[in-house]
This record gives structure tokens, C-alpha cells and sequence, in this order.
């Protein structure tokens, strides 16, 4: 179908069609095109139909070009059988647990989580007759007593925020599946190219591109990946719900996620000086970063992950507002940011930022004090990411 200027037809209709359709065939480009369109015209109702039945492009709502390729790459990096995208992190975590669980069934989850993640539970699903019993993880016995006959869902991170615990995935999902249930993780953190939780047993698999996936700090998207059919379900529920993300974005995630590879090594190198520099500050009263010797969660995290552990961390620093503050201020190459997983390091407080909706006394129950700060490293030279926190703490703590 191809609309052409009519010389019979009116100024403002000629308009609307001039240079609405490429003229020649324009197929194999180098980069990815951005299908910025809210529907695709058909030829007629057997077309129509033929794109019904092979998932061809109709309406943006239900399937975009950008999106399906982006499908397809979030497939291939969490090495899962399919995937839905969606408008944020929150999005594909909140849309697989509205599709899959009922009034009357329960989950159990870890207890230190980002806390909008919690609150999809304690504000949402609770009003609909889901009760969460949320435990620590990394107890593998408080993890069967902790089991019901209506348990459906287990829920973990694969690196815990912020405190960056990391749990036994496989045996996790050993006991999920021992009790029929679906293990889905969050693993926004680590991304496909440190560790596949799909792999270790997972079902599901959720991750924030708007992080580390992306990179660029200029895209906020969801992924869900994992079993087709778990997907399939979402799917659906998504179309009505409309958690999918735009034709932009979608291109945007998947031009970010080509030097995913390169970036997250080099995150991860900078972290494992920068955490093993803090844990020598006398200003610094504790780091938590899963690739010391001295983490808990060393052991569990080698065998997981490998050589890499991420690129985040934690120093825990006195809670004193105002050196707090002076820390802040005197850090010159690193910048605050309500974000993570970026090129660049930034910080962030989660006592007024990522956890800010508890009480204090919620948040110590999750190992936060108002003297943690969490740090998302990125790409820089580690020399001078060393030499700007350890001047920073040197001339607020002094």
C-alpha cells in the first residue's frame, strides 16, 4: 500500500501522506532503525490475519520492532526461552507476580531488597489476599521452615540491595522446586554477562536495563526473562496492563547492552580495588562488596560468579550528617546519583533514597545504618577513583 501525492486532493490531506512511506526497500541497515510508530498499516484483511497468526507487526502495544529485537537479545544474555520488556525494573517485577499469583497464595522473600520491590507485596498484593514472609536468604534452614503448602513464589536478588549479601541460587531453587513453586531473581546488579541465575535453577529472571544492562544513564527499561510459558502468561497480562516499554527506549537498551561486556569487566575491576582500598581506610568502618575474603558471602559468590563480583559496593561511615555531607562534597570525579549501573561512579544514600519509605528501625533489620553509602563504580581510570574517595574521607574525617 503506498500513498502517493494526489494533485486531486486538498493541501492538508496531501500533507498527511507526503513522505509518510520509503519508496524503495531499505532492508539490512548497519544499526538498528527506530520504529517510532504507534501501529503498522496492513494491505488488507488476509494480511491482516496472516500477521495475527505469525506475530507480525500491527499495533505497538502488543508487538514493535525495537522491542522484539530487544526480545531477543535480553534472551540470549539471561539464556532464557523468551522475554517480555517493559517500562521499567518495577514493571517486570510487578507484572509476572499480578499474572501468576492469586488470592490465597504466599511468598517467601529475601528480606533485604530494594524496597519498592517490597512494597509490591506490602502495599499491593496484600490488599488482594497474597501474604510475603520476607527472611534472610543466605539461612538455606530458614529457607525450608520457612516453606507453606500455598507457597508459589520465592523472590531473591542475585546481589542483595544494598548490603550486597548473595544467596545460594541453585540451592534456592532446589528447594522451590522441590515444593512446586517458581523461583524468579533480580539480577540487576550482575546481568547475564557475569551470571545467569536461569542457569542455577531460576524460572525467572527480572533486571533493571536502566542500570548496568544500558549503562548510559539516558533509558529507564525493564526485562523479564525465562520459561516460555511463564512468559507467555505475562505476556498477556502485559498487553492489557500496558507495562510495555517505547519504540526509543527499546533501541536505546539494545545499543547500551552491545558493550555491556566490556563495560561491567572494567566496573568490576574498579570495584574489587575500590572495596579492598575502603576496607584499609581508618575511616571506614566496614565495606560490603562480595569479593572480599571477608563478606560473608565470599564463598557463595565465588562459586556463583567466578573472577567477577560486580560493581557494586557499600562503606559503612559514621553516622554524622555533617561529615557525611563534607564526604559528599569533596568527592571531585565521583557524583550522587538516584541511579546506578552507569559509566561513571556515583553514590547513593538509602536511608533518604532507595529505602528512605521504612522506619529506621525496619531499615537496621535489613543491616541499613544512616551512616551507609552505596557506590556504583564505573568505567574510570582506578587510580583516580581511589585518590578521589580516599581525599574525600582524608579531608572529611580527619
Amino acid at each position: 500500500m503506498q500513498h502517493e501525492i494526489d494533485k486531486n486532493m486538498h493541501f492538508e490531506t496531501n500533507l498527511l501522506n507526503a513522505g509518510s512511506h520509503t519508496k524503495f526497500i531499505a532492508t539490512n541497515p548497519e544499526s538498528l532503525p527506530i520504529h517510532l510508530t504507534t501501529a503498522h498499516n496492513v494491505e488488507d484483511l488476509d494480511d491482516l490475519e496472516h500477521r495475527y497468526e505469525v506475530g507480525g507487526f500491527c499495533y505497538n502495544r502488543s508487538k514493535n520492532p525495537n522491542r522484539t529485537a530487544l526480545i531477543e537479545l535480553m534472551s540470549y544474555l539471561e539464556g532464557g526461552e523468551d522475554a517480555i520488556i517493559c517500562a521499567s525494573g518495577m514493571s517486570a517485577i510487578s507484572t509476572p507476580m499480578i499474572t501468576l499469583i492469586q488470592k490465597g497464595d504466599h511468598i517467601l522473600s529475601d528480606k533485604t531488597l530494594y524496597n519498592e520491590t517490597l512494597e509490591i507485596s506490602t502495599l499491593i498484593l496484600s490488599k488482594f489476599g497474597v501474604e510475603t514472609t520476607f527472611i534472610d536468604f543466605t539461612d538455606l534452614e530458614e529457607v525450608k521452615k520457612s516453606v507453606r503448602p500455598n507457597t508459589k513464589l520465592f523472590y531473591c536478588e542475585t546481589v542483595t540491595n544494598p548490603i550486597m549479601t548473595v544467596p545460594d541460587l541453585k540451592a534456592i531453587a532446589d528447594i522451590a522446586h522441590e515444593n512446586k513453586a517458581i523461583f524468579m531473581v533480580d539480577n540487576t546488579f550482575m546481568t547475564g554477562a557475569l551470571v545467569k541465575p536461569i542457569e542455577l535453577g531460576a524460572d525467572l529472571v527480572a533486571c533493571s536495563l536502566t542500570k548496568f544492562a544500558n549503562g548510559h544513564s539516558d533509558a529507564v527499561c525493564g526485562a523479564l526473562v525465562g520459561k516460555k510459558d511463564l512468559i507467555a502468561k505475562s505476556l498477556v497480562i502485559q498487553k492489557i496492563i500496558g507495562t510495555q516499554v517505547d519504540p526509543f527506549t527499546s533501541w536505546l537498551s539494545c545499543r547500551g547492552i552491545r558493550t555491556l561486556d566490556l563495560r561491567i569487566k572494567k566496573q568490576c575491576s574498579n570495584a574489587f580495588a575500590l572495596a579492598h582500598a575502603l576496607e584499609k581506610s581508618p575511616y571506614v568502618k566496614d565495606v560490603y562488596y562480595p569479593g572480599l575474603e571477608s563478606s560473608p558471602s565470599y564463598a557463595v559468590a565465588k562459586k556463583e560468579f567466578g573472577e567477577y563480583f560486580g560493581g557494586m559496593l557499600s562503606i559503612e561511615l559514621p553516622e554524622d550528617r555533617k561529615k557525611l555531607n563534607a564526604f559528599i562534597r569533596n568527592l571531585k570525579l565521583v557524583r550522587y546519583a538516584m541511579t546506578l549501573g552507569g559509566f561513571r561512579t556515583t553514590i547513593a544514600y538509602p536511608t533518604l533514597s532507595s529505602h528512605s519509605g521504612l522506619t529506621k528501625a525496619e531499615r537496621q533489620a535489613m543491616g541499613i545504618s544512616d551512616g551507609l553509602i552505596r557506590v556504583s563504580v564505573g568505567i574510570e581510570n582506578e587510580e583516580d577513583l581511589l585518590k578521589d574517595f580516599l581525599g574525600a574521607l582524608e579531608k572529611a574525617y580527619k
